[in-house]
């Protein structure tokens, strides 16, 4: 077995923290790190690392420290100039991040090698929603979907909503579709709970990427307008999250509007212990999105016990049921009305949805990989 590690690798050397694609990367090197080959892609040639070289790059990206960085350029540098060995024919090759799969390249690599790839497809979003992507992104991600479809043994998906829309769009260019298997991705496992809350007074987390998928326009216009009906008593909107790509109206509120001065607390990096003190302590996640192929925040959330109020995506109720408080995503007076109703820790509307929490239970990774594992099997892996 292959593990195609590039984009993990890359992105650490970049000093870039782990976005929930790199998350569901990471979990897979835990999992299948004791019997898969490490393949980097570098220079136009597909190494495969030595179990001693693999398992050294494996513990890097799982526990990196100071020497994190020389020792992957060295060890993957001696590779290439001294020991590169070609992938053994028929055996299976997991990428799980979509790194290279909008090269043409890969899948001639592919087929050069006699390899069966299993991937994993996060999402469609790029195609669905083009204006919501960079540009040229729709088709790149329409490369890398083809490639998926023209080389895979097998397709893994992370909800029954990211079938349905590959199956659509498969459908309507007449492709015929790999087998697939939906997995549920598992939540992460915080820190000890802070008892002490980050923040004296009530607020709110808006977690992810700022861009426009994510409606963090809505959110400011919305508390705005709640400084001038509150006042003093106005709660805090927290929003975790690097600043994205086309976001230029969010970060002009953010940069310049004197009235969310000191009311809405921007935190662009923040690593897991931090996070399960900010979400642990909220009066709620808000998630406005317009479209998410998954929901790593609202199970980070409701694992943790904190309400969340999100957009209602048929995502969302496969993963929470009728947990959320579930609102339209343009609805801004709606979303007004739910954040003054879950300032209050009293509130009979949030009271309703903890009493709704109780007895659930979040997705694990155990779970994912027994399914993973048993899709294997039946494919012959």
């Amino acid at each position: 077995m292959l593990l195609d590690i590039t984009r993990l690798l890359d992105r650490a050397l970049r000093g870039l923290r782990p976005t929930g694609v790199d998350r569901v990367g990471l979990a897979y090197v835990r999992h299948f790190g004791s019997r898969a080959a490490a393949l980097v892609r570098f220079g136009g040639r597909w190494l495969v690392m030595d179990e001693r070289d693999s398992d050294q790059l494996y513990s890097g990206l799982l526990s990196p420290d100071e020497t994190f960085s020389a020792r992957v350029r060295w060890l993957v540098g001696r590779s290439y100039c001294f020991s590169w060995r070609s992938p053994t024919k028929g055996a299976v090759l997991l990428n799980v991040t979509h790194s290279g799969l909008d090269d043409g390249d890969y899948a001639a690599q592919v087929r050069r090698y006699g390899l069966r790839p299993v991937y994993f497809l996060h999402d469609l979003i790029p195609i669905e929603f083009p204006e919501y992507a960079r540009p040229g992104e729709p088709e790149r991600h329409r490369r890398r979907v083809d490639t998926m479809v023209n080389t895979g043994a097998g397709l893994i998906v992370n909800s029954a909503c990211t079938r349905q829309a590959f199956e659509a769009y498969a459908g309507s260019l007449g492709m015929k579709v790999p087998p697939r298997v939906v997995a549920l991705l598992g939540t992460p496992e915080f820190p000890a709970r802070h008892h002490t809350s980050p923040l004296e007074a009530p607020y709110f987390v808006a977690l992810g990427t700022i861009e426009p998928r994510k409606n963090h326009l809505l959110l400011l216009h919305v508390w705005r307008d709640l400084v001038h009906r509150l006042g003093a008593q106005v709660p805090r909107l927290v929003i975790i999250g690097r600043r994205g790509w086309e976001c230029e109206q969010v970060v002009d509120l953010l940069e310049r509007c004197e009235v969310l001065r000191g009311v809405v607390i921007e935190i662009p990096e923040c690593d897991d212990s931090m996070l399960s003190a900010w979400l642990a302590h909220a009066q709620a996640l808000l998630f406005p999105s317009f479209a998410e192929g998954y929901g790593i925040p609202l199970v980070e959330a409701l694992s943790l016990g904190t309400p969340v109020i999100a957009s209602d995506l048929p995502v969302f109720r496969e993963l929470a049921g009728d947990i959320p408080e579930y609102l339209d995503p343009l609805d801004g007076s709606g979303w007004r009305q739910a954040i003054i109703d879950y300032a209050s820790l009293s509130n009979e509307r949030r009271a309703a949805q903890l009493a709704r929490l109780n007895g659930w239970r979040s997705p694990t990774w155990k779970a994912h990989f027994q399914k993973v594992e048993a899709f294997l099997k039946e494919l012959g892996a």
